[in-house]
């Protein structure tokens, strides 16, 4: 329904299905100019989470992954509130907008594919699919 995301947060603060707290925000799948598997072109692929809550979330031990079942674990994270952090493909420092999986292939279907945020407790917490999708 629409009309949730217009109550105040008090309204369904007890219901946590209808607006996640953390969720997928946007995804770069298909990494600008070609697919050298550069680190720098690795790192052009991500996805980005938000806290849209004003509380920090801890998301350690929180997975990102791919319908290939490639695996993103966070390792000690905390999300502050109403803060991004996006996540690359490639190698580099983590920061608290910036993490990555260290990997030298692509993750991310550039025609389709699903990207699966799950909580600690593996219960899937935000979803985002894009090209034909593949219902299981």
């Amino acid at each position: 329904m629409v009309s949730v995301v217009a109550l105040p947060a008090s309204a369904h603060d007890g219901d946590h299905r209808r607006t996640p707290k953390v969720e997928i925000s946007a995804v770069q799948a298909d990494s600008p100019g070609r697919d050298n598997r550069s680190n720098r072109s690795l790192n052009a692929e991500w996805v980005e989470i938000t806290n849209t809550t004003r509380h920090a979330v801890d998301l350690d031990g929180w997975t990102l992954k791919d319908e290939a079942g490639n695996t993103y674990k966070f390792n000690d994270f905390r999300l502050a509130g109403r803060a991004t952090v996006r996540i690359h493909t490639g190698e580099g420092r983590d920061t608290r907008t910036d993490l990555y999986q260290d990997r030298r292939n692509y993750v991310w279907d550039n025609r389709s594919d699903t990207a699966t945020l799950r909580d600690d407790h593996r219960r899937v917490v935000d979803t985002e699919s894009w090209g034909r999708h593949h219902h299981r």
